[in-house]
């Protein structure tokens, strides 16, 4: 097993304690972190490969700690995971998909949860994940799970899959069949879907497990499509 060094960065002993713990007996390293100061610090000096993030973290702003981190990590782009429970607003929610956040973790999880929800960010290629840049939108996607078909909206996309924003979230491993049409377009997209993560405050993540072809070209020159326009508008911001 290869081993990461990931680091818990809450306010909250017990968190960091529960989160570390589980992290050592499985064998990688957890550094343990309770100020943004040395959260940044161990950012900066590339002593990261995963980051299970509190927003309320000692001396920190919340949002602008995500993007100082970004600012730190242009190069390698760490995953972040946010603990769900210190997400106030669909505000926040919104403003850490465009920081790029790899997903949310349910603080209160018990020892036995917290590595299957972690694994697939530290492991990313044995999930078939198909990483990719995330651009927001807000568009109506249908859930069906069994015989059961739900409604939820679309927080962003990206090549490999959506985020979704529902009070309703199945469990993490659940398999969903979603359809859903990309703005401007007037054929649907079809997928089969594997729950990555869930929250009863942030939603779920989906990772596509299954699209046809030509659904997947078409998420992928949309995704390429925002991100770049995404990109020259930071870049006229800048000038």
């Amino acid at each position: 097993m290869i081993r990461k060094t990931v680091v818990v960065a809450d306010a909250a002993a017990e968190i960091r304690e529960r989160f570390a713990e589980a992290l050592q007996q499985a064998g990688h390293r957890a550094v343990a972190v309770e100020r943004a100061p040395e959260l940044l610090r161990r950012i900066g000096d590339g002593d990261a490969d995963l980051v299970i993030l509190g927003l309320h973290l000692a001396e920190s702003s919340g949002i602008d700690l995500v993007r100082s981190i970004r600012e730190l990590d242009a190069g390698s782009a760490v995953p972040i995971l946010v603990l769900s429970g210190s997400v106030a607003s669909a505000t926040e929610v919104r403003d850490l998909t465009d920081l790029g956040v790899a997903g949310y973790v349910n603080e209160h999880s018990v020892a036995a949860q917290i590595m299957p929800s972690l694994a697939p960010h530290l492991f990313p290629d044995r999930f078939n994940r198909r990483t990719s840049t995330r651009v927001s939108l807000a568009i109506p996607v249908a859930c069906r799970c069994g015989d059961a078909i739900a409604s939820a909206t679309a927080l962003n996309l990206s090549k490999g899959g959506l985020g979704l924003r529902t009070m309703s979230p199945l469990e993490a491993g659940t398999e969903v069949r979603v359809q859903f049409r990309l703005p401007r377009t007037e054929r649907d997209i079809e997928a089969t879907a594997r729950v990555a993560w869930s929250d009863g405050r942030a939603g779920m993540g989906l990772e596509f497990q299954d699209v046809a072809s030509g659904d997947l070209a078409a998420i992928e020159e949309f995704v390429d499509r925002r991100a770049a326009r995404r990109e020259g508008q930071r870049r006229a911001d800048a000038g």
